[in-house]
């Protein structure tokens, strides 16, 4: 098992890696829409999704990995509302389609409207 890190995701806001590699598999923190200053973004909720996203693929990236070869991602939001615009970035990020849940949540760190893990191989 060891830790990956990479500097140009948001860096962790707790106790916890950006993500852990383990068994072949990359296990990436839930990414929330965050520079890699950890400055919270502006923007309406596909901006926001699409730093996410970004996030995600930089972890990869350093891990080794890429966003190919993710094969489930969970996605958190505060308001089913933002539902289909945050759909609509995701889809242009995830095009090989990996399984998928997307569930709302009372609330998410830092006030944040969406949040996204995922698992990938190596």
């Amino acid at each position: 098992m060891s830790i990956v890190s990479a500097k140009d995701a948001c860096p962790p806001a707790g106790p916890y890696s950006q993500a852990i590699r383990a068994n072949g598999q990359i296990f990436v923190s839930g990414q929330i829409p965050a520079d890699s200053s950890a400055n919270l973004v502006e923007g309406n909720i596909g901006e926001k999704t699409q730093v996410c996203c970004d996030n995600i693929k930089a972890i990869l990236t350093a891990a080794g990995s890429s966003v190919d070869k993710i094969v489930k991602v969970n996605v958190f939001l505060t308001d089913m509302a933002n539902f289909a615009e945050m759909n609509a970035t995701y889809e242009k990020f995830f095009v090989h389609k990996p399984a998928r849940s997307c569930v709302a949540v009372h609330q998410l760190p830092k006030g944040v409207p969406v949040e996204i893990e995922c698992i990938a191989l190596e």
